[in-house]
This record gives structure tokens, C-alpha cells and sequence, in this order.
């Protein structure tokens, strides 16, 4: 089953476009590297590496560029999760390897690219996984020189956008309302999204094409409708109104959404409500399965086996039997 998740799909729309990756990477990357970039030459990779059973807590996007003429990768892993992930090393180290031999086995090249691993997160909690490889190794802070080339290394950069001050969200429009909507993400309930909305907006006034602004508008609202689907109706005038002083087409956009996803939660919420109905239905009739199957004398192992239902339970309901 293919998994929606709001936070992935934000990602890839707003990440997907050139512009922003470039964007990102101009604002947001040592200097030092900046210099060995050419970043006209940017170009996204289809390839994704983030297993199946992966996807609901991590997207990742790949970009092709000239390292001082030299093909490399820029290798995007978002992780969703509200704390940070132990295991990010071995799973960037996994996707490194499958980018390198994809590429092998594509172009029969066996030369490595360089592959730049970049770590965006935007959790409740700090970032307080090791950085570097060789971190993680037991014993790292005392292993001889004599071993120190022997032993496999390498350094992600990590972003963390949850702890940013304004004063640090950097970018063109596009970038600063997604960054700015982040790393509201594991801070901000249904009842207190509107600060964090008006914030994004402000940057509406910013976009050389209003027509490209509105279009992200649209984008930005439907995280916001996926992730907080229980916003008053107050809240929303109070977006359309600051939308509509500067772009009057987008209260429609705003409202027009707004519909469209209220009618999905009560859909949804009924037919969580019919499941829920069976649910209860099947356990009552489980229920009244048990009493007479105790009345019967059998044991709590057989009945156990025959309604699937825990010991606690037979025994609960054999003590009200005797009571």
C-alpha cells in the first residue's frame, strides 16, 4: 500500500523545483563547500533510496553537480520523526553504497562519485546522533593512529530547522514559508497553527510571479489541512483575510481547500466510525462466545485458541461467572 504522507509529499513539491534545492544549498552550506560547487549545474536525480518500510518517517531526494569537474551527489534524507533516529548513520551509509553501485552498474564505471550526505530534521528533541562515522565505533576515542586508516569514515551535514530563530531562516519566498511551516511541525497543535500560518504568508509578498505564488499557496495549504485537520473555523477567516490583502484569489484557493478536507475528515470519521462499530461487535459477540463456552466447562487454553482472546480476559469474565 503506497503511503501518503503529508510530510513527504511537502518535501518533494517544494524541494522538487530546482530553484529551491539551489536555493537551499547557496544558503545553507559551508562556505568552504559553496566554493567547489558550481551550482548552475544542479541536476535532480530520479532515484530514491528509502526502503518501503522506511518511507512513512524519512524522504529523501538526489541532485547531480560539478565538483570542480568532477561529478558528485548531493544526497537529501529528511527525516519526520519528532526525535532523532540512532541509526541514520547506517541508513545514509546503505544509500550511499546503492548510489554508487547503481551508478556502476548503469555507466559499467567503478570510479566513485563524491556523494555529499545532507540530514534535514525538524523534531521536538535536539539532534543528538554522531556525525561521524567513526563516532559510533566502540572504543572510538582510544583507537591507535596506527589503526585510523583501516577503518571506514565519513561526515553528514545536519540541519535542524525545529531550533531556528527567524533571524536564521534564510532563502528566497518559496524556501523560507517551507522552512518556516517545519519547524512549526512538532511545536505547534491545531489550536495554535495560526501564528505560524501568518508568518509563512508574510513571505506571499515576496514572489516575482503571483501566479507561482498562489500555486505554492495551494501547497503549503494542503500540509497545513493534513497535518492540523482540526483548525477552527475562526483561524481560517483569519488566514483568508491576511491572504486576500495581497492576493485576493487566494481566499478562494484557501476556502475551496478548506471544503475539500473537512468532506475528507468526515468521511473518514465515519468510516473509522463503522470499524470501530464492527470492532465492537465482533469483541461483544467474542464476549458472549466465552460465557457459554465457560458455562460448558471447557478450559481457558481451548478458549482461548477458539476466540483469539486474551487469558486476562477468559479469566475476567470466569470470575464474574462464579461471582
Amino acid at each position: 500500500m503506497k503511503i501518503e504522507n503529508p510530510h513527504d509529499k511537502f518535501f518533494k513539491e517544494t524541494f522538487g523545483d530546482i530553484a529551491v534545492a539551489r536555493d537551499f544549498l547557496n544558503h545553507y552550506l559551508p562556505t568552504e563547500l559553496i566554493r567547489q560547487v558550481d551550482m548552475k549545474s544542479l541536476e535532480p536525480q530520479k532515484d530514491s533510496f528509502v526502503n518501503k518500510d522506511l518511507e512513512e518517517n524519512f524522504s529523501d531526494l538526489l541532485f547531480k553537480a560539478n565538483f570542480q569537474g568532477t561529478e558528485g551527489y548531493f544526497y537529501f534524507l529528511f527525516e519526520h520523526k519528532s526525535y532523532p533516529s540512532k541509526n541514520i548513520m547506517l541508513q545514509l551509509l546503505k544509500y550511499m553504497t546503492e548510489i554508487w553501485d547503481a551508478k556502476a552498474q548503469k555507466e559499467n564505471e567503478w570510479q566513485l562519485p563524491l556523494v555529499i550526505p545532507l540530514v534535514m530534521y525538524h523534531g521536538k528533541t535536539r539532534w543528538n546522533a554522531p556525525l561521524r562515522l567513526k563516532d559510533m565505533m566502540q572504543g572510538n576515542t582510544n583507537i591507535p593512529k596506527e589503526m585510523e586508516n583501516y577503518i571506514p569514515d565519513f561526515e553528514y551535514l545536519l540541519f535542524d530547522f525545529s531550533h531556528r530563530s527567524d533571524e536564521e531562516i534564510l532563502g528566497e519566498a518559496m524556501l523560507k514559508m517551507y522552512l518556516v511551516m517545519i519547524r512549526a511541525f512538532s511545536k505547534t497543535t491545531d489550536e495554535d497553527i495560526l501564528p505560524t500560518i501568518r508568518k509563512a504568508l508574510y513571505y506571499l509578498e515576496e514572489f516575482e510571479s503571483k501566479e507561482k505564488g498562489i500555486d505554492y499557496l495551494e501547497t503549503m495549504m494542503r500540509y497545513v489541512f493534513s497535518v492540523h485537520q482540526n483548525i477552527s473555523e475562526e483561524d481560517l477567516v483569519h488566514v483568508v483575510e491576511q491572504i486576500e490583502t495581497t492576493y485576493p484569489e487566494g481566499g478562494d484557493v484557501i476556502m475551496t481547500l478548506a471544503e475539500v478536507y473537512m468532506e475528507k475528515g468526515k468521511k473518514e470519521g465515519k468510516e473509522e466510525g463503522k470499524k470501530e462499530g464492527k470492532r465492537e461487535g465482533k469483541l461483544e459477540g467474542k464476549l458472549e462466545v466465552t460465557k457459554n463456552l465457560l458455562t460448558k466447562g471447557f478450559s481457558v487454553e481451548d478458549i482461548v485458541e477458539v476466540t483469539g482472546l486474551e487469558r486476562e480476559q477468559i479469566e475476567e469474565i470466569k470470575s464474574e461467572i462464579k461471582d
